[in-house]
């Protein structure tokens, strides 16, 4: 979901659910990318983690990327099935939107305990030496993001940007689209009479498909559970009849090694660090998980708790936007929530080389116990989804 650099301490409207938090232990140290794999796996049964009972009521908040839509389903069904209420953790829910920044909210010392945000924004923010977020879980396994052309165009791959206007979000939402461009030879410029050989023109999108849907850009940036549903809910003027997927083409950028790691829950470091907080982000990464685990298994409940919670989107399009966010969590071989070493290491490589970041980002950057901890208490669902199959979803006009 997109985010300008605005900085907003929060949305007008905040949505508070749940009940009660506790007592704990120090933060525990951060491990290097190359020992996720050895850390992630669940160690063993509920007595790794403190129980609800013995945990002291606390009341948290937690800001959203973007406002309520199922992005974000995962928190609506933890609140809606009571498991932040048996963590004993009230969490109130921080909607986001077009002039909030979640990696600037949630670096503030008296921000949010909790934010989602994309991997390479957050990298961006703790490089630039104001942030200290650590990415506790890592939601998203695999990238949502999609570059769309009409058909007729013939872009069916970054090196056909040439000569081309590629539309983009900016703020830190381009940079797998600039980058998978770069690796085919190809920079922004050509507005400034650059070569069309090897130049594009670089065209910042508003937040929705305008642009592509009116033809005046020839390829749009899109994520795969909203801006691309976009396009198919509407009505094709030649026909009269709604888009399908046959009148366009898809750059998926997971397959060009250039898609960087998204959706994950950050808390700064330094309230991590603070007696009882570690303990508070297991159980609410623990929650979260269950909510995560619980829409995989109850699609149409999540769709629910996503409109309840003041989608303005409709049910149709958060159907859509359902089935494509659990495709982008699950499965997940690691366990829900763990994060990849090859994603992060792929991650950090494009930031570097689009010159998101000057370095590599410290070993702080993330911490793998905490979902560890939170995994190994998880003994009566399936944590990995191995067998999980994504739905085939009816596109609705208007997404009604």
């Amino acid at each position: 979901m997109k985010i300008r650099p605005v900085l907003a301490v929060a949305a007008a409207a905040a949505v508070v659910f749940g009940a009660c938090s506790g007592p704990a232990t120090p933060s525990s140290a951060t491990q290097a990318p190359a020992s996720v794999a050895a850390s992630s796996a669940p160690s063993g049964g509920a007595s790794s983690a403190p129980s609800a009972a013995a945990a002291a009521p606390a009341a948290v908040k937690l800001q959203l990327q973007w406002v309520p839509q199922a992005q974000f389903a995962g928190y609506f069904a933890a609140e809606q099935q009571g498991y932040f209420k048996a963590e004993n953790l009230t969490v109130t829910m921080v909607p986001g939107g077009p002039d909030v920044v979640p990696q600037a909210v949630g670096s503030q010392p008296d921000g949010p305990e909790f934010a989602i945000s994309w991997v390479p924004k957050v990298l961006e923010a703790r490089d630039g030496g104001g942030s200290d977020l650590v990415d506790i879980a890592q939601i998203f396994q695999r990238s949502g993001t999609l570059s769309v052309s009409w058909k007729s165009s013939n872009i069916t791959s970054p090196d056909a940007f040439a000569g081309k206007k590629v539309g983009v979000w900016d703020f830190g939402n381009e940079f797998e689209v600039t980058a998978g461009a770069l690796n085919s030879g190809l920079t922004p410029g050509l507005e400034n009479h650059g070569d069309p050989k090897t130049q594009f023109q670089k065209v910042i999108q508003p937040f929705d498909m305008t642009l592509l849907l009116s033809k005046q850009i020839d390829v749009a940036e899109a994520m795969i559970y909203n801006e691309y549903a976009q396009v198919l809910e509407a009505t094709n003027p030649e026909t009269g009849a709604l888009y399908t997927p046959d009148d366009l083409n898809i750059i998926n950028w997971n397959d060009y090694r250039v898609a960087m790691l998204q959706d994950a829950i950050f808390a700064r470091k330094a309230w991590l660090d603070k007696e009882g907080n570690r303990d508070i982000a297991v159980r609410f990464v623990r929650a979260s998980l269950k909510g995560w685990m619980y829409c995989r298994d109850h699609a149409e409940d999540c769709v629910k708790y996503t409109t309840d919670a003041g989608s303005q989107l409709g049910a149709g399009h958060q159907a859509w936007m359902m089935n494509e966010v659990n495709a982008l969590v699950w499965p997940s071989p690691l366990g829900v929530g763990t994060l990849d070493p090859v994603q992060w290491g792929q991650t950090v490589k494009i930031s570097k080389a689009a010159g998101v970041i000057k370095a590599d980002p410290t070993i702080d950057a993330y911490d793998p116990t905490i979902v560890t901890d939170a995994l190994a208490a998880i003994t009566d669902g399936d944590t990995k989804g191995e067998a999980f199959q994504k739905a085939t979803v009816a596109v609705t006009p208007g997404g009604n």
